[in-house]
């Protein structure tokens, strides 16, 4: 029996929710972007490993600021202390900006998997899905990456005043790696607001009476996720997941609108 992949002239042609997948043709799709997205992320780390030095230059930046500016002694570098440390390390750095620069492409393909699930409206969010969340991951990054120096501040103070900063570089780039994960993520919290309330699971209405206990929810959830646990990363993450909040509530005001008016031209 000839498996159905996409370009295949055999497969069925998923135009409305109701023209139903066989199990086989969804195991199909997803295999397909499953290694369409595993290639990507493989150019990815090829791209990343071929930049190595000057990626490990721009992680280590905040670091190297931060000694700089307090003016500490044997401060700013990094150091390994098992003989596959740097092995290890490379290929962290390598995966974790592969998967970065594969991002649009991931999240093309997830989007085109759960496509056939949506009505014809639905699919012309496409591209404003896919820019949207690769933009907001990528500012989510930038936050986690702004606030690192005083992050790092904040974890040495409690050292003491005797003691010398001096870090694994293993652990360091875990816990970065960790920092931009968890905001770039984070930052996706608009995108699914959003993109509930196109569908009809959530409306603006609901998000709006219940907005007081969102507001504890996302603080709460900012104080658990932020990797490095101080202060300045849990309201660099908090304050902005909760201003997209409330725009998430005017998108849906505004599509819901829209919505209102169309159905009332109709008729």
């Amino acid at each position: 029996m000839k498996m159905p992949f996409r370009g295949d002239p055999d497969r069925a042609k998923i135009k409305t929710p109701d023209d139903r997948m066989t199990l086989t043709q969804h195991l199909a799709e997803l295999r397909t972007r499953i290694i369409r997205s595993v290639l990507a992320i493989v150019v990815g780390i090829i791209v990343v490993l071929a930049a190595y030095d000057q990626v490990l230059e721009f992680l280590r930046q905040p670091y190297t600021d931060l000694c700089v500016r307090k003016n500490w002694d044997n401060c700013g570098k990094l150091q390994f202390i098992g003989p596959l440390e740097g092995l290890t390390t490379r290929l962290s750095i390598a995966t974790y900006g592969g998967i970065i620069l594969a991002l649009p492409v991931l999240m093309w393909q997830l989007w085109r998997f759960i496509v056939p699930a949506l009505h014809a409206k639905e699919k012309k969010y496409a591209i404003p899905f896919v820019l949207s969340s690769v933009g907001l991951f990528l500012l989510g990054g930038f936050v986690a990456y702004w606030t690192l120096g005083p992050a790092l501040e904040f974890l040495i103070s409690w050292a003491g005043s005797d003691v010398e900063a001096n870090f694994q570089v293993s652990k360091y780039i875990s816990l970065v790696g960790l920092m931009i994960a968890a905001f770039g993520i984070a930052f996706e919290f608009p995108v699914m607001l959003v993109f509930l309330q196109l569908v009809g699971v959530l409306t603006p209405q609901m998000l709006l009476k219940q907005w007081r206990y969102a507001i504890v929810a996302i603080f709460a959830i900012a104080a658990v996720i932020t990797p490095s646990g101080d202060p300045y990363s849990m309201m660099a993450l908090a304050g902005p997941m909760t201003v997209f909040y409330l725009i998430s509530i005017l998108i849906g005001l505004v599509a819901q609108k829209r919505k209102q008016s169309r159905e009332a031209a109709a008729t």
